[in-house]
């Protein structure tokens, strides 16, 4: 029984935290600490705050702890799942949808107008991130950045990962002299 609780703990947050992971906090708060009592709100405030300090998104992260602090590995499995099983059940709906009516002209009319919309988020973005690397590092670090991350991807045809290391290393050399 205690797997179907930890599902439905993390499944309904899945289902009802719009926006991702930090919209889904006080839903799991509510689920963990007020329903199924078991955390404190000292140790749900502690396990986001150390959440928050490690890499990648935080309603799996405090679906892995909470699981496996209840029922162990298959805790963290069955806590993770339902934490991914709604965006996952309605991503496989939609392209079920979209692969179906794929040959369709309003489909198609859809997706030339994604694009450059897409282009433009991502033009956006660029230039914010471009902007605070501006006001953070200066500008003789970003141009060396931005110029060397292009040559190395677009001439040398070096792997992303590679580039990013290579701008890590960079910035560490940068920052001892």
């Amino acid at each position: 029984m205690i797997y179907w609780h930890i599902f439905m703990a993390f499944f309904i947050p899945g289902i009802l935290g719009y926006g991702g992971g930090p919209s889904s906090i006080p839903l799991v708060q509510q689920e963990v600490v007020e329903h199924y009592g078991w955390m404190t709100n000292q140790e749900f405030s502690e396990m986001v705050a150390a959440g928050n300090a490690l890499p990648g998104p935080i309603a799996t992260k405090m679906a892995g702890f909470v699981g496996y602090d209840q029922a162990g590995i298959l805790g963290i499995i069955v806590a993770v799942f339902a934490t991914v099983a709604p965006s996952l059940i309605l991503m496989i709906a939609l392209l079920s949808v979209l692969m179906k009516y794929k040959e369709s002209p309003y489909v198609k009319n859809l997706t030339k107008y994604i694009r450059p919309i897409i282009a433009v988020l991502l033009l956006v973005m660029t230039f914010d991130f471009a902007k605070d690397a501006w006001l953070s590092i200066g500008w003789i670090s970003t141009l060396i950045i931005m110029i060397g991350a292009y040559l190395l991807l677009e001439k040398v045809k070096i792997h992303p990962a590679f580039v990013i290391c290579i701008a890590l290393i960079y910035g560490m050399v940068s920052t001892l002299f």
